[in-house]
Formats: C-alpha cells, structure tokens, sequence
C-alpha cells in the first residue's frame, strides 16, 4: 500500500531585513554617499562623505560621522555630529526602490526630509530642509569591473 503523505519542507525563518539594509547610499551630488549601518535593538551608525562648501573646506570632501541614529520599522532617524559649522538631520524612511534583486543599485531607498544646519562665524545657526530620496548602492560596487 503506497502512502501520499505531503512532503512538507520547514520554513525557513525570515531574513531580518534591517540588516540588508546596512551599506552606501547616495547622497546630494556624484561622489558623495551616505554609509548606514544597522546593529543591534535599531541603532544606526554611520557617517556622510560629501564635499563641503564652506571657506575652509570647500571642495574638499569631509565625513560627518552619525552623533544618533535610530531604525524603528521602516521609520529611520539620524543626526551627524558637527564639523566645520555644519550638521545633517534625515528624518524619513527604508523603503523598497526600484532595483529588482538584493544586490541591485536603488534595491532600497531612503526617503524623507534632509535638513542642513549651518552655524557661521557668529554664531547664527540657519537650516534649509529638502525632500530627498537616496538610492542604495550595488552591494558589489568594490567589484573589478568585467572588462570584454
């Protein structure tokens, strides 16, 4: 007598996604890119590398490490520390974006409202905030490129 038993297989159990959403990002202009790193409990750390524009920095890039930053869902938060007068705040979210698998540039998007904070030679601290939409890097962009 033969037996039809289902052959079940045990689900693996899901990926936790926040991790994936660890890596670069763009940021304003070419060259520049925001770092994300997701740890433990929804702590973020990570820094932004861009060009700065003020008098003593101005074309030279500069990285402003994360002071806070905090995962909660989708929901991401970050504030980076201050150098030369100037400090970002990102208030939005980890979205999925148009790249279709895991490894693909904009696989993830980071949405919502940058603000820039300057504070100048006297002390005058002024901020201009900007929605923005920040695609995910390829994750094998350290790759050596195929060259046929």
């Amino acid at each position: 007598m033969l037996s039809s038993g289902q052959n079940t297989a045990p689900n693996p159990p899901a990926a936790k996604p926040a991790n994936d959403y660890s890596g670069m990002y763009s940021f304003l202009r070419d060259g520049e890119f925001v770092q994300l790193t997701v740890e433990e409990e929804g702590h973020v750390a990570g820094f932004i590398s861009c060009y700065g524009d003020t008098e003593s920095d101005r074309g030279e890039f500069i990285d402003l490490f994360f002071k806070s930053g905090k995962l909660d869902g989708k929901s991401l938060n970050f504030t980076t520390q201050t150098v030369h007068g100037v400090w970002y705040e990102f208030k939005g979210t980890i979205e999925r974006g148009p790249g279709k698998n895991s490894g693909d540039e904009a696989y993830y998007l980071l949405k919502g409202t940058l603000t820039k904070n300057n504070t100048d030679a006297n002390k005058q601290t002024s901020s201009k905030s900007r929605d923005v939409a920040f695609k995910s890097f390829p994750k094998d962009l350290g790759a050596p490129a195929d060259r046929n």
